[in-house]
């Protein structure tokens, strides 16, 4: 790192491109040539002496590293918990990063911090810190119903080995019964001002001895950097890549960072679709499709972590799938397209032909995947997703299945799609099952007939997430779950509001 100073006064509105400027704890940081790998909790604990957000597994697991992070949207600041050790120091450009140095006031803890000592919900403080973060995110947002259900969510990124969830969950909502409890945290129109006097509008290059970061702001941008870098490390929420970075020490030559592109997150809600821009993050797209589709909203709840999903990215999560990513079987069956980009062109590719084989994908050099599209739910087709994992919160599957069905009149199967992730070594539909089940009657006889076809579609993995005997049984027993469940509602197959503590 060239050079490294602050600023509180007389922020300029010019400076270079090869600057990084964010606030830290509402103070100016300016970072001359940035190193792309660079991490943000390196930064905090090496550079800058701030060891309160601790490092523990390196990989957004455990949360001990929780910090908050603010971002411009429209007229305010949106605050968001975020895992340090898997961010990228280059990624907090025009943003605000709030540690937990940085909450108490004039001497006074926070009430994040003070509720927690007296609701004796604190203990050896390597994860407190993290657990105070993720309570502290919450004074951001603090007009929001929030359910034990709800807390639960929030928290089920931050391990505690010592005290427990029990009596942090009840400081938790003793903490939000409190009025004007924003009032305790920065204030965000100052904040706003501040940050808008930094260059937050024009594309920056960080570069960093023979590494480079790119940080377009449009999606043209994206597309000219892409086909002229097309060696590039594509970036969006960075979860994936952090992890390589901080745990193997990955280091990276050249990035080009998505997060900054208004175009790339927004959502599209169409009268028979919905599209997704390539930076819309899994929190983000699970609120807007729930209604639509209540299992998929759960299914994406259940990914990762609160801090993991307020950065990864929807369309990041299908680009580096494998074995255990759920989410791409559960589009799969809902026929979801993707739109891949190079340059000034654009093609239409089906999620399903997406994925060729392990590690090869249907990506042309220079092309990117730009937005993914999902048709809007009708009354006319059934749809559910079920994710079993040793862990209900923030776990890999052993196996997740989708299904798709619609009936005709005469409650014959007119179209079945049935998808699998953790049976190969990709999501991979069941088009022999569907193939057998096609036109016939959607009952438990038919059900039963197709059990041991599963064989020839299927030859599953055994490793530490489940034995081959486990899945495939478990892929058999879906079907017949699915099939109960579209008999009645009032057949309990599913575990309801489960809460950790």
């Amino acid at each position: 790192m060239a050079r490294l100073y602050k600023r509180s006064r007389n922020i300029r509105g010019d400076s270079a491109p090869n600057r990084l400027c964010f606030l830290l704890n509402h103070e100016l940081v300016e970072i001359d040539n940035v190193d792309p790998s660079l991490t943000v909790l390196e930064y905090l604990r090496t550079y800058k002496g701030l060891t309160g957000t601790k490092m523990g597994c390196a990989q957004g697991g455990c949360g001990s590293c929780t910090v908050t992070l603010g971002e411009m949207q429209g007229s305010g600041i949106q605050y968001q918990s975020v895992n340090s050790c898997i961010c990228l120091l280059a990624s907090l450009h025009n943003k605000h990063l709030i540690t937990i140095e940085g909450i108490a006031r004039n001497g006074k803890l926070h009430p994040a911090q003070q509720v927690l000592i007296t609701s004796h919900a604190s203990q050896c403080g390597f994860c407190m810190p993290g657990v105070v973060m993720s309570l502290y995110t919450l004074c951001y947002d603090h007009k929001a119903n929030y359910t034990r259900q709800k807390i639960c969510d929030v928290l089920n990124g931050n391990l505690c080995r010592c005290t427990g969830y029990r009596p942090i969950i009840a400081a938790a909502q003793k903490m939000l019964k409190r009025k004007n409890l924003n009032s305790y945290g920065y204030n965000q129109q100052q904040v706003l001002r501040r940050l808008k006097k930094t260059p937050y509008k024009q594309a920056q290059t960080f570069i960093h001895k023979s590494a480079t970061y790119h940080s377009p702001t449009t999606s043209d941008e994206v597309a000219q950097l892409i086909l002229k870098y097309t060696d590039a490390t594509l970036v969006a929420g960075g979860t994936n890549l952090g992890v390589s970075v901080a745990r193997q020490e990955k280091k990276l030559n050249r990035i080009i960072a998505l997060e900054r592109v208004k175009a790339l997150k927004k959502i599209r809600k169409g009268k028979d679709m919905f599209a997704f821009g390539a930076g819309v993050t899994l929190n983000e797209a699970g609120i807007a499709i729930a209604q639509d589709y209540p299992d998929l909203g759960e299914l994406i709840r259940r990914l990762g972590s609160q801090q993991l999903r307020n950065r990864a990215t929807m369309i990041g999560h299908i680009a580096t799938a494998t074995a255990s990513s759920d989410l791409p079987a559960a589009l799969i069956v809902l026929d979801a397209k993707l739109t891949l980009r190079a340059g000034n062109y654009r093609r239409f590719l089906k999620l399903e032909d997406y994925f060729i084989s392990a590690g090869k994908r249907d990506l042309k050099p220079g092309e990117f995947i730009e937005s993914l599209q999902i048709p809007r739910a009708q009354w006319s087709f059934i749809y559910h997703v079920y994710k079993l994992s040793k862990r209900f919160d923030h776990d890999f599957s052993s196996i997740c299945g989708a299904f798709f069905l619609k009936l005709d009149n005469e409650n014959l199967v007119k179209d079945i799609r049935i998808c699998y992730s953790g049976m190969d070594v990709l999501p991979k539909r069941a088009v022999h099952v569907e193939s057998a089940l096609a036109q016939e009657p959607w009952t438990i006889q038919s059900v039963n007939k197709i059990i041991n076809i599963f064989e020839k579609d299927f030859q599953p993995p055994s490793d530490c997430r489940g034995t081959a005997d486990y899945r495939m049984t478990a892929a058999k027993n879906l079907v017949k779950r699915f099939y109960l469940e579209t008999q009645s509602g009032s057949i309990k197959t599913r575990l309801g509001d489960l809460t950790i503590g």
